[in-house]
């Protein structure tokens, strides 16, 4: 397969390499590629700053006992045991091999885990942003939840706001005045969805510095816009 001149085909592979998603031969002819391919390693690379402030938004997940009693049981430990600390010093490749078979199969259990214990009223992510800065640096996540109204903003990177300012989310259509979205507090916000938050004459979502509370003109922004971005819905 030749995909230097498939753009499509390229921002996609790309997409799904740094997700995880692209598996087996796949993902090792990409890698091959990516050797020899210097701007699908920019693609690449692109994708990973996009994506990659994404964990921000990750919540922290404690497995249950039982994930631990099974990998006990699959490894054979057993609290006392006379082998002691020595049991993790075996080099015997056969132990090493068993290892990671189990060590694979469990991150699966633990990814169904997540998955059937998610709760009833856990974010449905609709549309996803990464806002970045004039260095064309990834600084601000944004989510967009339309089954439960709900926006979600975090910054991570840039520079500190000074104590006096705040930052303003807007969304800035091919016409009419910015909509105000929400004001940040320490550098993230949640806030209500409104439809024309991601609607499709949305031209562009902006962050402007403000006085501290946010703009005081109605009407729109009254500071510099620092970061600029755009929707891509999943």
């Amino acid at each position: 397969m030749n995909i230097r001149h498939n753009m499509v085909l390229r921002q996609k592979l790309a997409a799904e390499y740094v997700l995880g998603t692209l598996k087996g031969g796949a993902r090792r002819r990409f890698e091959g590629w990516l050797h020899q391919d210097a701007d699908l390693r920019n693609i690449t690379a692109q994708w990973q700053q996009r994506l990659a402030p994404m964990a921000e938004f990750a919540g922290d997940v404690t497995p249950p006992k039982s994930v631990w009693s099974g990998i006990e049981r699959r490894l054979n430990l057993k609290p006392g045991a006379a082998a002691g600390w020595r049991f993790w010093l075996n080099d015997n490749l056969a132990f090493w091999r068993s290892l990671g078979m189990v060590s694979t199969a469990m991150a699966a259990l633990l990814l169904v885990l997540v998955l059937t214990n998610r709760p009833l009223d856990a974010p449905v992510i609709s549309y996803v942003a990464t806002l970045s800065d004039d260095k064309a640096l990834t600084v601000m996540v944004l989510t967009a939840d339309r089954k439960h109204r709900a926006l979600e903003a975090r910054v991570v990177g840039g520079d500190q706001v000074a104590p006096d300012k705040s930052l303003h989310l807007w969304a800035v259509p091919k016409s009419g005045k910015p909509r105000s979205l929400g004001v940040l507090a320490d550098n993230k916000g949640k806030f209500a969805l409104p439809d024309n938050a991601i609607s499709d004459d949305v031209a562009v979502l902006a962050v402007t510095l403000e006085p501290k509370g946010g703009s005081p003109d109605p009407n729109g922004p009254t500071g510099p816009i620092v970061y600029k971005g755009n929707w891509v819905r999943l």
